[in-house]
């Protein structure tokens, strides 16, 4: 038996760019909608998400978001709608249709998206440091 204290890494963790308005957007939207939980957050940007990509090897462009679930990485569409399927409403619903269509097509979207969005939305000089109340959901 180990009796070391190994951290426990959450099931689900969303690496997200720390200096997108989008993206903070996205996290306060996620937030609000999984209030048990089950996603955690780091900034691709951080010590800790930089770590994260390592340990899974991956070398791909840093302007996607990244969810890494039950030991697996997946970015672009199938990160969004795999983190829609754990929010509360319509969004699992939502995420199941829209699996439903071609990836290809679906990354068509999210490219274009994430080309524009600091025109669209702007981006800060510094990451996004989380409140009190939330601090727990995100990894350091």
């Amino acid at each position: 038996m180990n009796s070391s204290k190994q951290p426990v890494r959450p099931a689900s963790i969303l690496l997200f760019d720390g200096v997108c308005h989008l993206c903070h957007g996205a996290v306060q939207f996620i937030l609000q909608r999984d209030p048990i939980g089950r996603i955690h957050f780091a900034s691709l940007q951080s010590e800790k998400g930089q770590e994260l990509l390592s340990a899974y090897r991956y070398e791909g462009n840093l302007q996607t978001v990244v969810l890494i679930e039950d030991g697996e990485l997946y970015t672009k569409s199938d990160a969004v709608l795999r983190v829609g399927r754990k929010l509360s409403g319509a969004w699992p619903a939502l995420s199941l249709i829209g699996m439903a269509l071609p990836r290809a097509l679906r990354d068509v979207v999210y490219n274009w998206i994430a080309r524009n969005r600091y025109r669209w939305l702007g981006q800060s000089e510094q990451c996004m440091l989380p409140t009190p109340d939330i601090r727990s959901r995100f990894l350091e």
